[in-house]
């Protein structure tokens, strides 16, 4: 235990030194999101003039019907906030990390996802800027970004994996 506990340490300098901005890593594994609270990340959004809306008018992570940002990602923060400076769109977060979403490692609960509103500057942004990549198997079609960051048009909403905070 005390080895792993020296690399990480070890992980965490080099990481600061060699991959500035990407994000600190957790002293317990170096592969480690860094997470945030919901007061957090919503002082973030504010500061970048990203809004959110909740169709039950609440934050509480365990109620699907709330739009929640416990436990979300910095780099996805981040990444919702370089979106928002490049595409100059006005951006709508409608999912978080509240349950109710799919599971898996790259999850909304997992903090790795965002749901964003349809809107006419984002469709048209994401389809010209990114990468199609095809469709996703529940037949969502998919576009990824140069920092590889991936778009599914979920039909009423993007469904947005921030694998990395987008050159933040």
């Amino acid at each position: 235990m005390k080895a792993r506990s020296v690399l990480a340490a070890l992980a965490l300098v080099l990481g600061a030194l060699f991959a500035p901005g990407i994000g600190a890593l957790s002293a317990t594994d170096a592969h480690a999101a860094t997470k945030i609270s919901h007061a957090t990340a919503t002082s973030m959004f504010r500061s970048s003039g990203i809004t959110w809306s909740s169709s039950g008018g609440c934050s509480d992570r365990n109620v699907p019907t709330c739009t929640s940002f416990e436990q979300l990602n910095l780099a996805t923060a981040q990444g919702a906030q370089t979106l928002r400076s490049a595409s100059g769109c006005a951006l709508t977060i409608t999912g978080g990390t509240e349950t109710g979403h799919a599971s898996g490692t790259y999850s909304h609960w997992n903090g790795y996802k965002l749901d964003f509103g349809k809107a006419t500057c984002l469709t048209t942004y994401v389809k010209n800027t990114f990468t199609y990549i095809g469709v996703r198997g529940d037949g969502a079609p998919q576009w990824k970004s140069g920092a590889g960051n991936v778009y599914a048009d979920e039909g009423n909403h993007w469904d947005v994996t921030f694998y990395n905070c987008g050159g933040c």
